[in-house]
C-alpha cells in the first residue's frame, strides 16, 4: 500500500509539473492609457517556440470568458504546444472607435498586445503561426482584426459571429462606439466587417466561420459566406445545429483549433 501511495504521489507531480500555466497579465495600452487584463495560456516549457491563438470573448464577456468557458483549452495548449491570448475588449467591438478615443481595441491587440506576447514569451515571431478568432462581439472583432492586419495574422476565424452589424442598430451598445446608424449611416457602413472584405484577396488569410441554424445571427453568416464566394476567396464556412450560447460555441472551437493547427506551420 505504501509503494501504491507513492506511486500515485508521483504521477500527480509528474502531471502537475507538466500541467500548462493560467496566468492573468496586465498589458499596458498606450493608446488608450491604461492596462487591460488579458489572460495567456502557456504550455509546459518546449524547446519549440509556440503559434499562437488570440480568442475574443463576445459582448458582456471579459479577459476569464474563453478559459471559463472551455477550462480545456490549458490541455490543449500542451497538448499542441500553443498558446492561447485572451484579452479584455469590453463591449468594444474591437475598433478603434470614431467617437470614443477611450476606445481603441483594434490598435491595442494588432499592435500593442501582440508585441507585448512576442516579447515576453516563447512565441513564433511570425504572422504564419498566428490566428484570431472570437465568439459573437469577438467573431466580428477578430475578423475586422485579421482583414485590416494581414501583416500580423495569417488565420482568422469567427464563431456565431455579428459580421454585419447593420441589422442590429439598436443592440449591443454598438450607438456607444458609432454614434447612432440614423445620424452617422456612413460609419455604420464603415465598420461592418462585411464591408471589409475587399480590402483582401484570396489566400491573404486561412479563413474558418461557422454559425448554428438556430442563431440570430445566421443570415448574415450566410450573406458573409456568400460574399466571399462571389470575391472568390477561399475558406471554410461550417453549419450545425445550435444557438447562440455556450454549448455552441465549446463545440465550435474544438473545429477551430483543429483548422489552424492544419494551417499553421
Amino acid at each position: 500500500m505504501k509503494k501504491l501511495n507513492v506511486f500515485l504521489f508521483l504521477l500527480f507531480l509528474s502531471l502537475s509539473v507538466r500541467a500548462a500555466t493560467v496566468s492573468t497579465v496586465e498589458v499596458y495600452s498606450n493608446a488608450m492609457k491604461k492596462n487591460v487584463q488579458t489572460v495567456v495560456i502557456t504550455p509546459e516549457k518546449s524547446d519549440t517556440p509556440s503559434a499562437v491563438i488570440y480568442l475574443l470573448h463576445g459582448y458582456s464577456g471579459n479577459a476569464k470568458s474563453w478559459i471559463e468557458l472551455k477550462p480545456e483549452l490549458a490541455a490543449i495548449a500542451d497538448r499542441h504546444n500553443l498558446i492561447f491570448v485572451c484579452p479584455d475588449g469590453k463591449n468594444s467591438w474591437y475598433w478603434d472607435s470614431p467617437k470614443d478615443p477611450a476606445y481603441r481595441y483594434e490598435t491595442f491587440v494588432a499592435n500593442e498586445l501582440v508585441s507585448y506576447i512576442d516579447t515576453n514569451y516563447p512565441t513564433r515571431k511570425d504572422r504564419k503561426a498566428r490566428a484570431i478568432t472570437g465568439l459573437s462581439m469577438g467573431g466580428h472583432g477578430a475578423l475586422w482584426i485579421a482583414f485590416r492586419h494581414t501583416e500580423t495574422f495569417g488565420a482568422a476565424g469567427s464563431t456565431s459571429g455579428g459580421v454585419d452589424i447593420r441589422p442590429f442598430p439598436q443592440n449591443w451598445e454598438m450607438n456607444k462606439q458609432l454614434g447612432t446608424m440614423a445620424e452617422n449611416p456612413q460609419l455604420w457602413e464603415s465598420h461592418t466587417v462585411i464591408n471589409q472584405i475587399d480590402r483582401i484577396k484570396d489566400g491573404d488569410l486561412a479563413l474558418i466561420i461557422d454559425c448554428g441554424t438556430d442563431d440570430f445571427f445566421f443570415e448574415v453568416n450566410n450573406n458573409f459566406h456568400q460574399k466571399l464566394l462571389d470575391k472568390g476567396i477561399s475558406h471554410d464556412y461550417l453549419v450545425r445545429p445550435g444557438g447562440h450560447n455556450g454549448e455552441y460555441w465549446k463545440n465550435s472551437m474544438d473545429y477551430q483549433i483543429l483548422f489552424f493547427l492544419k494551417k499553421l506551420p
